[in-house]
């Protein structure tokens, strides 16, 4: 990933000196499981771990021997003498490249869902804060009822909440190594060489593996990052309409300083949600290529390498980025109670039609002929410009049902968060 969009602590363990000095200590602890097994004389291992690694001339290595753990190897191996002959018995290079993989996602998910608690947490202020802030809720993009502006962060905490169980729990799938030999059969040592190694960097095994672990654990784990973007895309893009000059209702920061345009310093965009939701359609894209990588020749080819070099720490650094960011918006987010206010009023009482009805029903009519009665007298009011409550309360036939304090209370928009505590509450605040 480019280091515009890369934050620091995610970005160091994908680096090439972070992936070498984990292939370095799974090499260490194959060797040092030999020692424990007797099958050769200990103290190699420690040998082994005093090596340096130089990305250079691993580097340097690998232009000749077009072969990125070979070059490894062979940068090692001067290092530790004769311990060098016990580097990589019975290994493939997949056992490298999977278990440190799976290592690293280990790694870099432990940095995530510490991101996401964080942003669920900000989250969480805010629907409470804001959970009494009257609000018009749109369907369609169009005016529909009476809402509370903290349901919409609420929503998104829900969400949130159950993606972080879901992420978390995907581990004991996802990041599981393999040490397992050339296509899978451990025809060179035990299992309990691999159980050993995986057991000790934190990581599970494949239970099954050809010279590779299967990909299907990449592909789920890369649709659930794709799920968490999508979710702060959704957010995004609810604070994008917000922020619209028409609309005015939440923007997200600007701070003291930064410009809006090249050409118009009036401007302040919502630069912030546009890029996230940029940034969810990488997520999305990636996942689809994880699902092609599934499909692979025999025991292994490796069309799926080259892509997975680049969609699985990006796919992180991404969803990290994004967590991040969403954190900034939600925290520094900028809310116009006033205009909230303002805007429900531009209907014109139109969105207590539903109440109307409801209550025309109760009174006894059937419900088309109730829906007719209030659609005709909301149609009078679009086409004419005038106010809802006023055409209600002189028209005829609903005057027939409804005294004047039961429209003046339908006309009462906080009997719309009745219930607000029992949702609440369901979502666990």
């Amino acid at each position: 990933m480019i280091e515009r969009y890369t934050p620091k602590e995610i970005g160091k363990i994908w680096s090439d000196e972070e992936k070498f000095k984990r292939f370095l200590e799974i090499e260490a602890l194959l060797v040092e499981a030999l020692e424990g097994s007797k099958k050769i004389p200990r103290g190699n291992a420690a040998k082994v771990r005093k090596a340096r690694i130089s990305v250079r001339s691993i580097k340097k290595i690998e232009e000749k021997t077009h072969h990125d753990i070979i070059a490894f190897i062979k940068s090692i191996s001067p290092q530790i003498g004769k311990s060098a002959k016990y580097l990589h018995a019975g290994m493939t290079s997949s056992d490298l490249l999977d278990t440190t993989l799976a290592w690293q996602i280990k790694d870099a998910t432990a940095i995530i869902l510490k991101d996401l608690d964080s942003l669920i947490k900000a989250v969480a202020g805010k629907a409470q804060k804001y959970k009494e802030f009257l609000c018009v809720a749109r369907t369609h993009g169009v005016h529909a009822e009476i809402y509370s502006f903290g349901l919409k962060f609420l929503y998104l905490y829900d969400d949130l909440k159950r993606e972080y169980g879901l992420l978390k729990e995907s581990l004991e799938y996802v990041a599981s190594g393999k040490i397992s030999g050339a296509v899978g059969t451990f025809a060179h040592f035990s299992p309990k060489i691999e159980e050993y190694i995986c057991k000790k960097i934190g990581i599970n095994y494949a239970k099954i593996s050809t010279q590779i672990v299967s990909r299907e654990r990449f592909a789920y784990y890369l649709s659930l990052l794709s799920l968490v973007g999508s979710t702060l895309e959704r957010f995004a893009t609810e604070i994008r309409h917000l922020h619209r000059t028409e609309v005015a209702e939440a923007k997200e920061p600007f701070y003291k300083g930064q410009k809006g345009s090249s050409a118009m310093p009036h401007k302040q965009n919502p630069i912030i949600c546009e890029r996230l939701c940029g940034l969810a359609r990488l997520l999305r894209g990636n996942m689809l290529v994880a699902y092609e990588n599934i499909n692979l020749w025999h025991e292994r080819d490796i069309s799926h390498s080259s892509v997975e070099r680049i969609i699985i720490p990006d796919s992180t650094i991404i969803a990290d980025y994004m967590i991040k960011k969403s954190e900034e918006v939600v925290k520094g987010l900028r809310v116009n109670r006033e205009n909230m206010l303002n805007n429900i009023e531009l209907n014109r009482g139109l969105i207590y039609s539903q109440k109307i009805l409801l209550k025309l029903m109760e009174k006894g009519l059937a419900r088309m002929l109730a829906y007719d009665i209030v659609q005709n007298v909301s149609l009078d009011v679009i086409n004419n410009n005038s106010n809802f409550k006023e055409e209600v309360a002189k028209d005829k036939k609903i005057n027939q049902y409804l005294t004047k304090k039961e429209i003046e209370e339908i006309f009462n928009p906080y009997t719309y968060l009745d219930n607000i505590d029992k949702i609440y509450k369901r979502a666990g605040l």
